[in-house]
């Protein structure tokens, strides 16, 4: 069994950079990283083409508003940096389908630039996203990381050379890192009302506007939904203890929800029935994921996840919130 190894530089870090620092887990991230006190130190990039200003609005964190693909925006940004929490990228499936090369740009070659930026300026640990989504048309459940990948999508092709890039940075030039397929993460933060809006803000939107929840295909597709608090928690053990693995390790702990499943869970936390409209499959989807988690909870033994009821009960409370404003 695999077992996290730090670096040579010991157990502390004080200086954070997280590309996308603005978006739905990157805010969730910083927010946490300023109550961690072997932190002292975060730096945002972020272009905000995706990412909210207001998401990082009292938060005391230096903003660098420029692409990934900036190189010497790149290179300023990781003067001082101790790690790299890697989160920058074009979201969603259909997005992709509509836009591949937009995807590949920022997602792939992103990676790649700020990959050798770090190399060039001596940073020695980064930890990126990948996604549950490279495994594709691979049926097996619970998918693990060693089953064969074969993506749906533009959006899947471009998560697997972000992860591909951060392990061949391992072998090729010993730079320490860490890739993580993140499963379907949901939780405060994560914007809905737009056509790429993911499945759980859609839903919990629409049930408190009284709408019918928008679902494609059967509703009987299934997704191993992770909550944000628990990503943000393996994001900052890793930062903190410099975990790397040589191989990518699914974030997510093996549960597997319908989507009808998830409907009857909103509505019990709701205390209130939800309309359904279902409709068309979406090309690119995968009909079901559930992650194998042995990996995960070998290298962060200490996380313990959300469970489903708690995080969606935290979810609808933001949204009120939102709502209320």
């Amino acid at each position: 069994m695999m077992v996290a190894r730090p670096t040579g530089k010991g157990m502390s870090v004080t200086s954070v950079l997280v590309t996308g620092g603005a978006g739905f887990i990157g805010s969730n991230l910083v927010a946490r990283a300023l109550n961690d006190e072997r932190i002292d130190r975060v730096v945002v990039v972020d272009d905000f083409s995706t990412g909210r200003r207001e998401n990082l609005e009292g938060f005391d964190v230096e903003v660098i508003e420029a692409s990934i693909l900036d190189h010497e925006v790149l290179l300023s940004a990781l003067q001082g940096i101790d790690a790299v929490v890697h989160l920058a990228a074009v979201p969603s499936v259909p997005r992709s389908i509509k836009d591949p090369v937009t995807s590949h740009s920022v997602n792939a070659t992103g990676t790649l630039m700020l990959l050798e930026a770090c190399r060039a300026t001596g940073v020695q640990y980064v930890v990126g996203a990948s996604s549950s989504s490279v495994y594709g048309s691979n049926p097996a459940l619970p998918k693990h990381e060693r089953e064969w990948v074969r993506p749906l999508s533009p959006y899947a092709v471009s998560k697997l050379a972000t992860e591909q890039y951060l392990l061949t940075y391992q072998s090729s030039y010993e730079l320490d890192t860490l890739a993580l397929r993140f499963f379907n993460v949901y939780g405060p933060g994560q914007p809905a009302g737009h056509a790429y809006a993911a499945v759980v803000p859609a839903f919990v939107d629409a049930l408190l506007r009284d709408a019918p929840l928008p679902v494609n295909g059967d509703g009987e597709q299934s997704r191993d939904f992770t909550y944000v608090g628990t990503v943000c928690q393996v994001l900052l053990d890793a930062v903190n203890r410099k975990v790397t693995h040589e191989e990518p390790v699914n974030l997510a702990y093996g549960t597997r929800t319908t989507l009808n499943e998830l409907i009857r869970e909103l509505e019990l936390v709701a205390g209130k029935a939800a309309q359904v409209e279902y409709g068309p499959e979406r090309p690119g989807d995968v009909r079901h994921s559930q992650a194998a988690n042995d990996s995960l909870r070998a290298l962060f033994p200490d996380v313990v996840p959300e469970e489903l009821g708690k995080g969606l009960a935290e979810t609808l409370r933001w949204f009120e919130g939102e709502l209320a404003r």
